[in-house]
């Protein structure tokens, strides 16, 4: 095992932030490079939606540390002290995950394992929600539900993993795990919906798959550590809250331009 000094206390601390690159941190680049450095510096801070909370909920379960979230997070209780609905349904979520033995047998594994590397001579963090030694490393995943995704950048729609990302997640963990462990192992998703039946499935993403996103990721993770140094200037893609937030108007525009792009996203 390749030595580090990350624990579960210090994992998300500003300091190993800034050492370290993580798959959130190169997501969040990928997205927008300029709301991403905002977040690294303490500038920004994206707004946590009860979308995200619920995804929180089930993982401090899994992770055996709902109660440490639960006092952490009163927002999520009613003021009689009860939990609101959609905490309610992530009580849900987790009693029907836990009914499904295929599903409980993959998150089985060790809990949040972290596990240090470098990709293109830049500094990698994991923390694996079940990882299985000899047999696979996998990720569990909350999500609205199992429909393609529109991705209007791509103008085309996506299955989930592609949209979120989570193929990138996959490779950078299998690439990680290999650089400290010597195997090359396959990696699952452990999805359950949000819906108010919830769905849920293990899903394994080919190697081939992990290939090519861990090329992508070779090709960019030295351009946002450059941007981490300072050694470059973000872009700022124009669409999300930082973006909006930090927008600065010089002159009057035709709102013809707003319609030409809707109808090209609609193609």
């Amino acid at each position: 095992m390749i030595p580090h000094s990350l624990t579960a206390e210090n994992y998300f601390s500003a300091e190993n932030n800034m050492k370290y690159m993580s798959c959130s941190q190169f997501k969040s680049f990928l997205t927008c490079e300029a709301s991403a450095l905002a977040e690294l510096h303490g500038e920004y801070q994206r707004e946590v939606t009860d979308a995200l909370l619920v995804g929180s909920y089930v993982d401090a379960h899994f992770e055996g540390t709902l109660d440490i979230f639960r006092a952490q997070h009163p927002e999520i209780f009613t003021k009689s002290g009860e939990l609101k609905a959609q905490y309610r349904q992530a009580e849900y979520m987790i009693q029907r995950a836990e009914r499904d033995k295929l599903f409980m047998q993959y998150m089985s594994g060790e809990k949040q394992k972290i596990m240090v590397g470098e990709i293109a001579g830049i500094p990698f963090k994991i923390k694996i929600d079940s990882y299985h030694e000899n047999n696979c490393i996998v990720d569990l995943k909350a999500i609205k539900d199992f429909k393609l995704i529109w991705n209007v950048e791509k103008g085309k729609k996506q299955h989930f993993i592609n949209y979120w990302g989570y193929d990138i997640q996959g490779a950078i963990y299998r690439e990680v795990v290999r650089q400290n462990t010597g195997k090359q192992l396959p990696f699952y998703i452990s999805a359950i919906t949000k819906e108010k039946e919830p769905d849920l499935d293990v899903l394994w993403v080919p190697d081939e798959d992990m290939d090519n996103a861990l090329e992508e990721v070779i090709s960019l993770a030295p351009r946002f550590q450059q941007l981490k140094d300072g050694l470059l200037q973000p872009q700022r893609c124009g669409d999300c809250g930082y973006c909006r937030f930090t927008k600065v108007l010089t002159e009057p525009r035709n709102y013809h331009e707003d319609c030409e792009v809707y109808e090209v996203e609609q193609q």
